[in-house]
């Protein structure tokens, strides 16, 4: 057996990358790697098909060491990120913030479910596949009746997330790190309270997250961990996946518990991302739970975006990317023409690369206009991260809604139920969920 995500030989040309992303020069260290016969190509899977010869695997370990002391540093403390911010507006919450929090809880698990049997298939593939099956445009979760062997050949499903995610297999929300994070981080609340610390939640990730679902920057901090490094230090050694999607999709929770209040929100992210993240990854699970935040307070999609972006240091790729994604989704392109723009501007980076998918979902919200189908299906179509930029799309959307607004055929299949790998959490109800997250409301922000 060989672990991915964590091999050193194939953790050298995603540190380049990252690197050199950062601004430092790393030539000389690039230039060694490949005279030694190593790749500079990342995997896009994250493994390479063979062990590497042991020598090869201890240059590697070598030149992540320097390439650690050469670029990779901390995430900002708190105090720090929050100096680069304005000051955050707290708004009140509705006599609807019960239905909104059930709604956010049901969104996001449709948009992950609909996103998940074509994880790992790009853009052509998905509409290759939906023009087969007479699902294009994508407007109802995915099937394989009808699908022609060659297409099947051609684009296989992801094995392991079909099975229970086509529309003829569905019963339930089936297992998902997508959901598996924020049902521990509300674990976390309820056990640590809102000053949780970074600590907290590295040990609930050592007690109740079983390391084989943990990927690229969350699997790195967890190795790290298990090595004895600090939490606060755990996502800076050799990480070359600390601006990855990974933090983005663990925050929305505290954005549930804190209605209106983004400051509030945004701590709570920043203190559970630093584990695994810094820059764009750190920026970018603070966005998530700021949109969380927004959406349950917010009159419409547009304000849920100006509210958020706040949160976004300026300067930073990310706000630039969240800005680009917004002006294509009012802009007056139609959607394969402003997808084919993503692309050409964001292609480069990795399929679950934070930056690229938040301007994908920034695109998705502001074209949705408030459709919540239409909105999750711009999400996945555009084949990169497609459950993780579902899940936070149909989570903003169901915050915005209300669960009684989204139509039943993106939730009765969900059956009230999501099921897990964390241990005393598995096929939890989400109304029940919902309740749990309105507990843990301050009484000054309930209606």
């Amino acid at each position: 057996m060989r672990l991915t995500w964590a091999q050193p030989e194939d953790l050298v040309a995603h540190e380049l990358v990252q690197s050199r992303a950062e601004g430092h020069d790393v030539d000389d260290i690039a230039d060694r790697w490949a005279q030694a016969g190593g790749s500079l190509v990342p995997v896009r899977g994250g493994a390479t098909p063979e062990r590497a010869p042991e020598p090869l695997r201890s240059l590697a370990r070598q030149l992540l060491i320097e390439l650690d002391e050469r670029a990779a540093a901390p995430a900002p403390r708190w105090e720090d990120a929050a100096a680069l911010l304005p000051a955050l507006p707290i708004r009140p919450a509705g006599d609807d913030l019960a239905d909104r929090v059930h709604g956010a809880w049901s969104g996001r698990a449709a948009g992950c479910l609909l996103g998940k049997p074509v994880e790992k298939i790009p853009r052509e593939g998905i509409e290759e596949i939906l023009h087969a099956t007479g699902r294009w445009p994508l407007r109802e979760y995915f099937t394989a009746r009808g699908l022609p062997p060659e297409v099947s050949a051609r684009w296989p499903w992801n094995r392991r997330s079909a099975v229970n995610s086509l529309e003829e297999n569905i019963s339930g929300m089936p297992e998902d790190d997508d959901l598996n994070y924020p049902l521990l981080n509300l674990r976390v609340l309820e056990q640590s309270g809102r000053g949780f610390s970074t600590d907290d939640i590295a040990q609930a990730w050592l007690s109740d997250l079983p390391a084989g679902r943990t990927f690229t920057a969350e699997r790195i901090a967890y190795r790290n961990l298990l090595d004895g490094y600090a939490p606060d230090e755990a996502g800076r050694i050799r990480n070359p996946f600390r601006e990855w999607i990974g933090a983005l999709i663990r925050t929305d929770v505290f954005g549930w518990v804190n209605p209106g209040d983004l400051h509030e929100a945004a701590r709570m992210a920043h203190a559970d991302a630093r584990l695994s993240h810094t820059g764009n990854g750190l920026w970018g699970a603070m966005w998530a739970a700021a949109l969380a935040s927004a959406s349950l307070v917010s009159a419409d999609i547009d304000e849920v975006l100006d509210t958020a972006a706040l949160v976004v240091p300026e300067g930073t790729a990310l706000a630039a990317a969240i800005r680009h994604g917004r002006e294509l989704g009012v802009g007056d392109l139609d959607d394969a023409a402003a997808l084919d723009e993503l692309h050409a501007h964001y292609g480069h980076l990795h399929w679950v690369h934070t930056v690229n998918n938040a301007a994908l979902i920034a695109f998705a919200l502001a074209r949705s206009g408030g459709d919540f189908g239409r909105g999750i299906a711009l999400a996945v179509i555009a084949g990169w991260d497609t459950d993780s930029a579902g899940a936070t799309v149909g989570s903003v959307l169901g915050g915005l809604l209300g669960h009684r607004a989204i139509p039943a055929a993106w939730t009765t299949p969900l059956q009230n139920r999501i099921a897990t790998s964390l241990p005393g959490m598995d096929d939890v109800a989400i109304d029940d969920l919902a309740r749990r997250t309105l507990a843990l409301i301050p009484t000054t922000q309930e209606p």
